[in-house]
């Protein structure tokens, strides 16, 4: 008789075990508490120092009692909130530096407005806020984040994109651990109808006309889900409000594709950014039995050109991109800051009448635009 108990080291806890480890190299700096969170008044001598922002956010987190913060576990309802920030126009590129007792507005971001907002309020807000072609933004945040990691990041992204309207974070119950690879993805899979509710409702506010969604890695699969689970809804009318972004997306390739097949022909065409050098995502693919994924494609791969073209997919190599953990997983928050840059890329790739890939070229960021168009992917 075959004994159920096997001498073989578990496969799985194996991988999660290294990838663990190499994660931990990537960052050891200790994290922010919910502290950060609470509202600090600028002094009148730093208010030349600093660029304002503001941002709006809505969590289906459980709350925590300290600082009013919110927690890893899964809330049966959903929070909104506003915010505003103090971000240091002297700062190092996409590194956040967070608010200390001894250093001010000069050196560190930090939150000078917060409050809860009823959701109508907060609807009535994301309208008024929204840019003068009726756009607003949905920021969702990857695996292993904390809430104020993700607002933060977002205050970062808006003061360096400056033609951005306020941003709205959907912080979904993250574990916020290197270990927690597993818990995030159900969690991801239960924020699913959360999101497609915030969607709803922003694209059936007033004077909203289009609705950035853009999911970072882990937070790209769950806006894949989203606009897939608004499709088989039969939602077309916000689907049509719909221009989906993914960063560094960590999903898998076959996923990808079925979740394509179920959302069809988008009016505006998804756009992936992409790093074939993430490392990040390179030991997501070892947990998952060394399957692709969709964050580390090859623009030079004329089979992913040809798949390009045929899913209706744009893709932006951001490889050459500066990355600040380690593991080039974060180099989308710093192509944020050339966010009309890329806007006029995207324009002259749809007007070529051809799919092509635009490559992020850091070298040519300072002498002219840094996107750069690159090879035919075939005619529309």
């Amino acid at each position: 008789m075959c004994s159920i108990v096997s001498n073989k080291p578990n496969r799985l806890s194996y991988r999660i075990a290294v990838v663990a480890v190499l994660l931990s190299l990537g960052g050891c700096a200790s994290r922010p508490t919910s502290a950060v969170l609470q509202p600090t008044a600028v002094a009148q001598a730093e208010q030349a120092d600093i660029d304002k922002v503001a941002l709006l956010s809505v969590t289906n987190r459980n709350r925590i009692k300290e600082y009013s913060g919110f927690g890893t576990q899964w809330a049966g309802e959903l929070t909104y909130e506003r915010y505003g920030f103090a971000v240091p126009r002297d700062r190092k590129g996409a590194t956040i530096a967070y608010p200390t007792e001894r250093a001010g507005a000069k050196r560190t971001y930090m939150v000078t407005e917060r409050e809860q907002l009823a959701q109508q309020a907060w609807l009535a807000d994301a309208t008024r806020s929204a840019r003068a072609d009726g756009t607003v933004a949905v920021y969702v945040h990857g695996y292993n984040n904390l809430y104020q990691e993700a607002l933060y990041r977002a205050a970062q992204m808006a003061a360096d994109a400056k033609t951005l309207s306020p941003p709205i974070v959907f912080s979904w119950p993250s574990a916020a651990s290197v270990t927690g690879y597993v818990t995030d993805r159900d969690a991801a899979l239960y924020s699913r109808t959360d999101l497609e509710g915030v969607l709803t409702a922003l694209a059936r506010a007033p004077g909203i006309k289009r609705v950035v969604l853009f999911g970072h890695s882990m937070g790209g699969f769950l806006s894949m889900e989203a606009t897939r689970q608004l499709k088989l809804q039969g939602r077309d009318d916000v689907i049509a409000k719909l221009q989906v972004v993914l960063a560094a997306p960590d999903i898998d390739v076959d996923v990808f594709r079925s979740q394509l097949r179920d959302i069809g022909h988008l009016k505006t065409p998804i756009t992936v950014l992409a790093s074939k050098t993430d490392r990040a995502l390179s030991m997501s693919s070892f947990i998952g039995g060394e399957r692709a994924r969709i964050g580390r494609l090859d623009i030079n791969d004329p089979v992913v050109q040809e798949q390009a073209r045929k899913a209706n997919v744009n893709i932006v190599d951001i490889s050459t991109a500066d990355s600040s953990d380690g593991l080039g997983h974060d180099r989308f928050a710093a192509v944020a800051r050339f966010g009309s840059d890329f806007e006029k890329a995207e324009a002259l790739q749809h007007k070529s009448g051809n799919f092509r890939a635009l490559v992020f070229d850091a070298a040519g960021a300072a002498v002219a635009s840094p996107f750069r168009l690159v090879g035919h992917i075939g005619q529309q």
